[in-house]
């Protein structure tokens, strides 16, 4: 092979490898965006519900949305005088856990695991005064649901102080134990046991 045919066939060959990779070249600038993405566990709207007249107050539940507790925003209607009530705003707060989800809620990626029928009591004799009395013991819950009501009655007007803490029994005599919602409760409910003390 003379050293003038040499060169021809490198540039063969190379024109032969950058066809095969496919890439072809243009003139024109191209700007397709970012790559998609899908953000779940986000809903439109503000982040506050604001006060409605004809009696209904804004709340904040705690649904499920990847494998973590997330608050969602509701509207509970109330009588006049209920809202100082603790026991009536916990059944509204529980019926609201036990809804289904909104299409948007769900479109979002929200679900909830407090299946219907589930009770809540005002405290028995002997319980303290801001105890709380579920139809089922709390150790029958799944733990997303026991997490989902600890969490959305301790951060609420059900509780005599804003400490993140609620005082849950079952129907049985046995005594009520206080439940903390942790940070660590709301990232992993399915995981973290809730952490519990039985009080007298």
């Amino acid at each position: 092979m003379t050293r003038r045919v040499r060169p021809l066939v490198l540039v063969g060959l190379a024109a032969v490898l950058l066809a095969g990779c496919g890439i072809r070249p243009t003139e024109v600038p191209t700007d397709f965006g970012a790559a998609p993405t899908r953000v779940g566990c986000s809903l439109s709207g503000s982040d506050k519900v604001g006060a409605q007249a004809g009696g209904e107050f804004p709340v904040q539940v705690y649904l499920v949305c990847t494998s973590q507790l997330v608050t969602v925003d509701r509207t509970i209607t109330l009588e006049r005088g209920q809202s100082s009530d603790r026991v009536v705003v916990a059944r509204e707060l529980l019926a609201q856990l036990e809804s289904a989800p909104s299409a948007e809620e769900k479109s979002a990626g929200y679900t909830t695991d407090v299946r219907s029928g589930l009770k809540v009591s005002g405290p028995r004799e002997g319980d303290p005064a801001d105890a709380l009395r579920l139809s089922a013991p709390p150790d029958d819950l799944s733990p997303y649901a026991l997490a989902q009501v600890i969490c959305t009655f301790a951060t609420s007007e059900v509780t005599a102080e804003d400490d993140e803490h609620v005082i849950l029994g079952g129907p049985d005599a046995d005594p009520p134990r206080e439940y903390t919602c942790s940070e660590a409760l709301k990232a992993r409910p399915g995981l973290i046991p809730a952490p519990t003390k039985t009080v007298n």
